[in-house]
């Protein structure tokens, strides 16, 4: 019956998908929701008053909105160094990265905000390593960005052309940028497009319309092409007025050069995929977690005989339930110690980002309705709406019993990962204190506990058993001295390991790896 009802259509566009997509990716980069969607239209102005090709076109309309895409590869590695990443890239979306000192300004900045509490010797000791360390940590971050930007817009169902653009993303006119140093018109149009129409946004918003056309003029033959430019300050004013507000849904749709149809249900499915893996790259504690989550629910629902169409519904909504965390900082999750209150706060909030993601169009939004009451408990304790039992929907309750069973089996930053015994008892527990539905966590242990792990005769990518090893840690985020440490080899040996597998899998970045990862189901213990 469920093979039936993934044949049929989904009542959802890939372009839509795509849109909600933008906006979590607005979220993860520090910037307020439809940043890319105001974006995107700046930009399709200027393609089209430049006249390109149909093509090009479409290339412009999903690079406004898939540009950060990637932008959670190496998140923690970055919150590391300087604290809130989502800071630090608010900065960066206004800087001139061709400008050294600048962005060594912004550099010390956060590195100094990240040791505020340090004594002063060892304050003074931490930025000079980090500002030492940066460099090559903001160059393996743009590379791993643009390399998980580019195989989700594959699983997408992008061609070349939306890929390489993706693989182009921090690319200057002159050269000077960054993954490739790429030069003028070996730089997609798309890409010098969108550069331009993104920071136009960004720097109209952090001050006024003449600092955004005063910023054009400076960087008129530098960061941007010159033909690209001068349209630009030829239309300024009148577009500028066009992005003063958010786009509605139906301009952003009527934007799109070459619509299609509604996804199959089939089609969806991948696509709720692609978004659960982008949502839980944001911390190595969280890979995997949406999929299996999601997994749980899913035979849980089954066990109490809910229909098909309600199966398929929890499932979306347990791969979607924590896309909502792009919107706090990576620091908060990989943070060893408790939580302040002002952190807390962030985290209760991630269930209203997740609804706020799934807005649109109505059949997310249905997936979001569940969604969004993953961490509510049934005696109101729960959050963000600290909804009551009689207010959570059946299938609600069932993710949320899923998704905190497979928490607790998880590693955290600040603790091991519990038993399934353990996680049982403790579910049992919170049944009797009254925060789950009794009949929801019976549901989910008794699917839990009839799960076996296949057998399998060969791993993906050709990869041997010690790889995988290799792979499971490179992806929860440990070094490559940790992982010799974990698994009782050197170092050296460790690093030939990655560099083996790297190469079997056809990859080049830790986040590149940690994609591969889940896609082929290679995180298990």
């Amino acid at each position: 019956m469920e093979g039936e009802l993934n044949r049929q259509g989904s009542g959802v566009r890939r372009s839509e998908i795509v849109a909600a997509l933008s906006i979590a990716t607005d979220f993860a980069m520090g910037q307020p929701a439809e940043f890319a969607l105001r974006a995107c239209v700046l930009a399709m102005r200027l393609a089209k008053a430049l006249n390109l090709a149909p093509q090009e076109l479409t290339e412009v309309f999903y690079q406004a909105q898939l540009r950060y895409i990637g932008c959670n590869a190496e998140s923690y590695s970055l919150a590391a160094l300087f604290g809130d990443e989502l800071d630090l890239r608010r900065d960066f979306a206004l800087a001139d990265n061709g400008k050294p000192f600048e962005v060594l300004n912004i550099v010390i900045k956060h590195l100094r905000q990240a040791n505020a509490h340090a004594p002063p010797v060892s304050r003074f000791l931490s930025v000079l390593q980090g500002v030492v360390t940066g460099g090559s940590l903001a160059a393996a971050n743009f590379e791993g960005h643009c390399e998980v930007a580019q195989r989700l817009a594959e699983r997408l169902g992008f061609g070349s052309g939306v890929v390489r653009a993706l693989g182009q993303l921090y690319e200057r006119w002159d050269g000077r940028g960054l993954p490739n140093r790429l030069k003028g018109e070996a730089i997609a149009p798309a890409v010098r497009i969108v550069t331009l129409a993104q920071d136009v946004v960004a720097m109209r918003d952090a001050h006024d319309d003449e600092t955004a056309i005063a910023m054009v003029k400076r960087r008129r033959g530098k960061a941007y092409d010159p033909r690209i430019a001068d349209c630009f300050l030829f239309h300024a004013r009148e577009w500028l007025d066009e992005i003063a507000h958010a786009p509605s849904w139906q301009q952003i749709l009527a934007l799109d050069p070459e619509p299609q149809g509604e996804l199959c249900e089939d089609e969806l499915d991948a696509l709720c995929l692609v978004m659960a893996d982008f949502a839980d790259l944001k911390s190595p504690f969280a890979i995997g977690h949406s999929r299996a989550v999601a997994e749980l629910a899913a035979e849980a629902a089954r066990v109490v005989g809910l229909p098909p169409a309600d199966v398929i519904s929890i499932r979306r909504a347990a791969l979607l339930h924590d896309i909502g965390q792009v919107a706090l900082s990576a620091a908060v999750f990989t943070k060893p110690a408790r939580l302040s209150d002002g952190e807390w706060e962030r985290v209760r909030l991630h269930p209203y980002y997740t609804e706020r993601i799934l807005a649109r169009p109505a059949a997310l939004a249905r997936l979001g309705a569940i969604a969004a009451y993953h961490h509510e408990r049934a005696d109101g304790s729960g959050y963000h709406r600290a909804a009551r039992v009689d207010s959570i929907s059946p299938s609600a309750r069932i993710l949320a019993a899923a998704d905190a069973y497979c928490a607790m089996t998880e590693a955290r930053s600040y603790r091991e990962a519990l038993s399934s015994y353990d996680a049982a008892e403790q579910l049992k527990l919170e049944v009797r204190l009254g925060r789950f539905d009794g009949d929801a966590v019976s549901a989910v242990l008794t699917a839990a506990g009839h799960r076996t792990a296949p057998l399998r005769s060969a791993f993906a990518g050709g990869l041997t058993e010690r790889e995988v090893d290799v792979l499971r840690l490179l992806s929860r985020g440990r070094t490559t001295k940790q992982i010799g440490t974990a698994l009782g080899i050197s170092a050296k040996t460790a690093d030939n390991h990655i560099q083996n597998l790297y190469g079997k899998i056809a990859v080049s970045t830790r986040a590149g790896a940690t994609l591969f990862a889940v896609e082929n189901g290679l995180l298990g213990e």
